[in-house]
């Protein structure tokens, strides 16, 4: 359970951020220290998260796991926002969906078939993540749509922006109610259930306690290592040609998702496979449906509404990692070429991201 994030290398990696941030030390340097800081940091609490989610139930662990592998993405986006990179910010959406779609899920899949040949988890949970990924699309395609053909003005799109925000809002509330009252049995995974009868041998070494104090510390930490890294970004883009696009959809994107990368990849070499697509698929519905509606509302709040309009490149990013993840995972069954499949797709929009 991440054991190479030890105390001391944490401590360490955010001392080194911490005085290069305060000490004005040249931005690139202070870039990868904060860099580094975050992928600690998350991983840090990423172990937080699993042993607190050991203590609250398969369910509630692997939305708890994909709420807080969040926390940073989230932060990250909160100081775009603040700062008033609103592209900067869509991209690290963008880049945050595809990346768990593409990235997390495809070396999750991968490496789980390197172990086992086939792996099974819920189809009818597979049907209906796939189902909201859609719905999440048409949220984001149909503002784009009437802001591009000029059918409405700069401030209706705002105001239209705000009604779909809330609109998502809700929709994912009634998700969670859906998925973890109402039909929790009906979307149980088989695998994971057979798993819970045996000895558990990866028991968290904290007490419930201690797992929660962890989780709110690393929280902490995170806000603060955000905050720094964000600071670097428009004179990393500037002093190397990057573009906004590439540096929010990849760079800060994978920085954010450390924590997910390793606990979805763990999970699928034990053939847990149901929980490591409820971290994957359930991260990117809850960045789709409620992480982007919250910071429209933030900068709402701010005085400088952000809209819900992405770019046609951002669009069709979204909308081919949710084809092609909801055709892998439709069937309830994955093997290792699948989720070379999916790594292949993101590697094609990485370089394309990259040399725009």
């Amino acid at each position: 359970m991440k054991k190479w994030i030890s105390p001391a290398l944490l401590a360490i990696t955010f001392i080194l951020s911490a005085v290069a941030h305060y000490a004005n030390w040249d931005h690139t340097l202070q870039f990868i220290l904060s860099s580094i800081a975050v992928v600690f940091v998350a991983g840090f609490l990423g172990r937080a998260t699993e042993s607190v989610a050991h203590y609250a139930g398969q369910r509630l662990g692997g939305f708890l796991n994909a709420t807080f592998g969040n926390a940073a993405e989230l932060i990250i986006a909160f100081f775009l926002v603040k700062e008033g990179l609103f592209d900067m910010v869509k991209a690290s959406l963008t880049g945050s969906i595809i990346g768990n779609l593409l990235l997390v899920l495809g070396l999750s899949i991968f490496a789980g078939g390197l172990k086992f040949k086939v792996q099974n988890f819920n189809v009818t949970l597979a049907g209906l993540n796939g189902s909201l990924m859609i719905v999440a699309i048409i949220a984001l395609f149909v503002p784009a749509m009437f802001f591009n053909t000029h059918s409405i003005t700069d401030e209706d799109t705002k105001l239209l922006s705000l009604i779909v925000a809330g609109i998502l809002i809700v929709s994912y509330m009634a998700w969670l109610s859906f998925s973890m009252i109402t039909h929790k049995k009906y979307l149980e995974d088989v695998t994971d259930k057979k798993d819970e009868v045996l000895p558990n041998e990866h028991a968290p070494v904290w007490s419930r306690n201690r797992s929660i104090l962890y989780l709110i510390l690393a929280t902490v930490m995170v806000a603060f290592v955000s905050e720094w890294l964000v600071g670097t970004l428009e004179t990393l883009t500037e002093r190397f040609g990057f573009s906004e696009l590439f540096v929010g959809a990849f760079l800060v994107a994978i920085i954010g998702n450390a924590a997910e990368h390793s606990a979805a990849i763990l999970l699928a070499m034990k053939n847990k496979m149901g929980a490591a697509v409820e971290i994957a698929v359930g991260s990117s519905l809850q960045i789709a449906l409620f992480v982007a509606p919250v910071l429209i509302f933030a900068s709402y709040f701010m005085g400088n509404t952000m809209d819900i309009v992405f770019t046609t490149i951002e669009l069709v990013a979204i909308a081919v990692a949710v084809f092609i993840a909801k055709s892998i995972t439709q069937d309830g069954a994955t093997n290792w070429y699948e989720g070379l499949l999916l790594l292949v797709v993101y590697l094609i929009l990485g370089v394309s991201f990259y040399l725009v």
